[in-house]
């Protein structure tokens, strides 16, 4: 009865076409002072359906004044069968406390929901696995949409955008992520609203502005953004070394972890550099264009020759700067805060090829042995590398499979969960058999400290 009418043959959106008449029985209150009293008494008799109000205006026939209220109610009952009414209405309407009258309800289009009406234009055949995934960057939803919906593509785009009003752009992609692309953008195709991709997107406190369409952005991964943020430490430093438009970095540096950040992608260096400005954390983050195979090494050595300090000076209240207060304000000292030596954490997060940036540790810090534990109090770093494999209930044969290839690219032996704290994060699921993970582990010191002469990008 409140299913929108099905047209399989549609392919261009006529939003006029999903209008239907249903027709109900309402229990107008006589005594519009009394219709709470009524709707509580009639809790089991009204209809209870998403976005369908009970209440409503009384029919002409009844009441021309505009004040007086129906309660719909459910479609089972009839007017002339008081079998079908239950104790409590047969006693208001005995006691005239409410009217029993036919009720004409118009559905339209604005009623359904996006699942609604592509259900009603789908052919039947293609029910089982209608698109609804899609993700939201900024007022753009991106789908990726399987080949047997593509004839649909345009009417699933409008539906969607009008039923998701903060969207303004729906895009589909035509390709894999990273498949002719080192930057990880992706060729698409505008299906609805204008080719504008300059979005800005929220999350963890932070702004981040940016052009969709030459940078990488996952949104599904704000959760595990925000689980990497919470293990760095205020006074830490974190090398970013896949930074993209920052969304390890800037919440980072929020809390004021000093964060040294490098994307290959030019757009996403200026992106980055961008975002910094306007979250107000540019003395957290130092930003560069360059490759993560070389900065894993050039940063290291950086970092230990660096005497970087900022002195941060807290907020005067509004009210102490005015000429008017003659009250004393204590100022509260100023604060120095002084760059760590060393880094705290690594971030690779490029999970296609991140393994493969782990040789880049053998050495890195050779001849520093007095800068780490048992010499100083500082240990030696976590690495956080993400990678893709495959899927299974428990995960252990993908846990062995990740430790191994770890242990290759370190040319060190990594014997499982806990040897040098080795942490594998399932991530999430990317495709029927494949899922995103990130191994945490610490830097063994038979790795960091190896002398070598020099040590090839990936094995």
């Amino acid at each position: 009865m409140f299913r929108p009418p099905i047209n399989r043959a549609m392919r261009t959106l006529d939003r006029s076409f999903f209008r239907k008449d249903v027709n109900l029985i309402a229990a107008c209150v006589m005594d519009s002072k009394q219709i709470a009293t009524c709707r509580k008494e009639l809790h089991d008799d009204i209809i209870k359906l998403e976005r369908l109000p009970p209440i409503r205006s009384a029919p002409l026939n009844i009441s021309a004044d505009k004040d007086t209220k129906c309660l719909l109610l459910k479609p089972d009952t009839r007017l002339e069968d008081r079998t079908s009414w239950s104790l409590r209405l047969q006693g208001l309407v005995e006691a005239q406390q409410v009217l029993l009258t036919p009720f004409h309800l118009e559905l339209d289009y604005n009623y359904w929901t996006y699942h609604d009406i592509i259900s009603a234009i789908l052919p039947e055949s293609e029910q089982d696995e209608i698109p609804v995934g899609f993700s939201v960057v900024g007022h753009v939803a991106h789908l990726n949409l399987r080949d047997q919906y593509l004839p649909y593509k345009t009417l699933i785009a409008s539906v969607l955008m009008d039923k998701n009003p903060t969207i303004r752009t729906v895009i589909n992609k035509i390709d894999d992520v990273g498949e002719e692309n080192e930057f990880r953008t992706f060729k698409y195709e505008v299906l609805a609203g204008p080719d504008d991709m300059n979005v800005e997107v929220k999350e963890q406190d932070c702004i981040f502005n940016f052009d969709y369409s030459k940078v990488y952005w996952n949104t599904r991964l704000s959760t595990e953004h925000h689980r990497l943020v919470s293990k760095f430490k205020p006074g830490d430093a974190v090398c970013d070394v896949m930074a993209g438009v920052g969304p390890f970095a800037l919440p980072a540096a929020k809390k004021k972890v000093w964060v040294w950040a490098t994307d290959l992608n030019p757009e996403s260096y200026r992106s980055l550099l961008a975002n910094a400005k306007r979250n107000k954390v540019t003395q957290f983050v130092r930003a560069s264009c360059e490759d993560g195979h070389s900065f894993i090494r050039t940063s290291s050595l950086q970092l230990l020759n660096s005497n970087r300090q900022i002195t941060i000076h807290p907020k005067v209240p509004r009210t102490a700067r005015t000429a008017e207060n003659h009250k004393p304000f204590h100022q509260t000292p100023a604060e120095v805060l002084k760059e760590p030596k060393t880094f705290s954490h690594y971030v690779l997060n490029l999970p296609a090829s991140a393994l493969t940036f782990l040789s880049n540790f053998i050495g890195v810090y050779k001849h520093h042995e007095h800068s780490f534990y048992p010499h100083t109090d500082v240990n030696l770093p976590m690495i956080h590398v993400y990678c893709f494999s495959t899927k299974s209930d428990d995960n252990k044969a993908e846990e062995a499979k990740i430790c191994g290839e770890v242990s290759r690219q370190l040319e060190y032996e990594i014997k499982g969960l806990g040897d040098q704290e080795m942490e594998i994060w399932d991530v999430r699921d990317v495709a029927p058999q494949k899922r995103m993970f990130c191994a945490s582990f610490r830097l063994p010191a038979e790795v960091a400290f190896r002398k070598v002469d020099a040590v090839p990008e990936g094995r």
